[in-house]
């Protein structure tokens, strides 16, 4: 087994992370910082900080010049950081000595590491949003479409009272929808240029040290927090928590969906579920398992990440290797866990005369309703009593709830057992849902 399963060719199809997964190559890094020295060289240029000559032959150059990420790993493995090898071979790839001096000026590596790490991101981002929209229309329109399909809800596992299909699609999706919402604020606080110098201080640049990292911000697409974020880890730590309550979403999802395809219960019809290699009877609901698989894996991670974030001094090279590390697997696991989603909320379709078969049987689903409707005649207390008595009769008995409360209270509405009645909200939460959806 490769040591990542966004790694392997054998997971790939199970572990998909589609574009976002190029983003977190070597390749991809190396593009990203090259940029990045670019694009500041530009910008310092412009600004009088190095000769703008050289300053545009140093970012024509960071578009041409292609370096080997392998030519980088001794000095890597030898500075703990890319970044001094990266630009001792730019300068030589360049073949401009009178220009190639001013490479890096005034940077230190943590700048372009996390500013390019930013562009990945902020990439990442994008596609992943892509992806959510997809996931929330397919949800949307399933909430619109049977926001009046009954099927039991389930609290413990337990029957509870009825609910419909649309509502449950309603109830995944609200906090994805939230979460859709925030994003541009996220990105604000969050998308950051960086370009603070060795020591957080920009001593390096003097007084132009503000008007530069503007400059860079603005030219990179990125913002300006105006400061220094060396050591604080904050930006990343706000994706991070973005990207888990995706996830936590769509792993809880993942669970129902699980639940809901078990033998007995079978309410859910996911297409492509997958096959046992000696049971030909089976359909494993591999999809959600997946969903749930990926929010575990994700949320492990967040926790190193969360240590991660303490840096001591003015900056810590334990706490930024351990960021390296996991910081790139949670975003892939969102990337994953959204492919999953997308495809299983595309394909599923609700078995409707499964959901109602199973609200029959004895029809204790309507118990709570019975004790409400009891309540309107004698003390809430004793109507409770009253229904928990002809519960346990019904399952003494095989006779029904409602054929039981009828004969000892004929003056009940029949609407107490009648499913349509007794869904609440369940019908308006789906359609409000699937209303919000359609104006993303």
């Amino acid at each position: 087994m490769a040591a990542s399963v966004f790694d392997s060719t054998l997971y790939a199809r199970l572990f998909p992370s589609g574009d976002v997964g190029r983003l977190f190559t070597d390749s991809a890094e190396v593009r990203a910082m090259l940029l990045v020295e670019g694009a500041l060289a530009k910008a310092q240029g412009s600004l009088g900080v190095i000769p703008q000559d050289s300053g545009d032959a140093i970012h024509r150059a960071s578009l041409e010049v292609q370096l080997d990420p392998g030519a980088l790993a001794a000095a890597t493995g030898t500075n703990g950081v890319s970044v001094p090898g990266l630009v001792a071979l730019f300068r030589s790839e360049m073949q401009a000595p009178e220009h190639s001096g001013y490479v890096h000026w005034g940077a230190t590596s943590q700048d372009i590491i996390d500013t390019g790490l930013m562009l990945r991101l902020r990439q990442a981002l994008t596609l992943i949003e892509a992806d959510l929209k997809a996931v929330l229309a397919a949800l949307g329109e399933q909430a619109r479409a049977h926001a009046d399909t009954p099927m039991p809800a389930r609290t413990y596992g337990q029957h509870a009272t009825p609910t419909s299909w649309g509502a449950v699609c309603a109830t995944w999706g609200a906090p994805l929808l939230d979460a859709l919402r925030e994003l541009d604020t996220l990105r604000e606080a969050s998308i950051w240029v960086s370009l603070s110098g060795a020591a957080g201080t920009s001593s390096a640049l003097g007084n132009h040290a503000d008007a530069t990292r503007a400059a860079l911000a603005k030219a990179l697409g990125l913002h300006d927090p105006t400061r220094s974020w060396h050591t604080d880890r904050t930006p990343i730590l706000r994706i991070t928590d973005w990207l888990m309550r995706v996830q936590s979403s769509l792993g809880a999802m993942g669970q129902s969906l699980i639940g809901l395809s078990m033998s007995g219960i079978e309410e859910i019809q996911l297409s492509g579920a997958g096959a046992s290699s000696t049971m030909p009877q089976k359909q494993n609901p591999v999809g959600p398992s997946a969903l749930v698989a990926l929010s575990h894996q994700a949320t492990g991670l967040r926790a190193s990440l969360q240590a991660a974030a303490q840096h001591q001094h003015q900056r810590d090279g334990t706490a930024w290797f351990t960021e390296w590390m996991v910081l790139p697997q949670i975003v892939l696991c969102a990337a994953s866990a959204l492919n999953h989603a997308k495809s299983l909320c595309e394909n599923m379709s609700p078995a409707a005369p499964q959901m109602a078969q199973n609200l029959a049987g004895l029809g204790l689903i309507h118990a709570e309703a019975l004790s409400f409707a009891l309540a309107e005649t004698m003390p809430r207390p004793e109507a409770q009593a009253a229904t928990k008595a002809l519960c346990a009769q019904a399952q003494d008995s095989g006779m029904t709830l409602g054929e039981l409360a009828l004969q000892a209270y004929p003056d009940l509405p029949k609407s107490v057992f009648n499913v349509a009645d007794q869904m609440g909200q369940a019908p308006n939460i789906a359609r409000a849902f699937a209303a919000q959806v359609s104006k993303i």
